[in-house]
């Protein structure tokens, strides 16, 4: 078999359903041990290990979303966790059912504002750290 380029894998994965697409990146990760989930899904951020709190808060520009509860409306909180990263239904889902758990991490301020903001309308209970 020839070595195809980037861009024709490209090519050929534009040609596939979503559901064949699917499929294949299922049979990818089984086949070489791996995840194509985002990274945000895997790491599970607690307290900070040692340390020094007093500097972190003295120049504190990098924050954490952290996910306290869904609320009541569990489904509006995934499709906002869906749309603030790039995790699919099954990783939102998977990541709001286990809050408290971080949904971005080492964002900026106003970004880190911006998805509070949209999670908390959606009926979730949201902390930055």
């Amino acid at each position: 078999m020839a070595k195809l380029s980037t861009e024709e894998l490209l090519g050929q994965f534009k040609e596939l359903t979503l559901l064949e697409l699917s499929e294949f990146v299922k049979a990818f990760e089984e086949e070489f041990g791996v995840t194509a989930a985002a990274p945000v899904a895997v790491a599970a951020p607690g307290a900070p290990a040692g340390g020094a709190p007093a500097e972190e808060a003295a120049e504190q520009d990098e924050f954490d979303v952290v996910l306290e509860s869904a609320g009541d409306k569990k489904i509006q909180v995934i499709k906002e966790v869906r749309g603030l990263t790039s995790l699919g239904l099954k990783e939102a889902k998977d990541l709001v059912e286990a809050a408290p758990k971080a949904v971005l991490e080492k964002v900026d301020k106003a970004a880190a504002e911006k998805a509070k903001e949209a999670l908390e309308g959606a009926g979730a209970t949201v902390t930055l750290k």
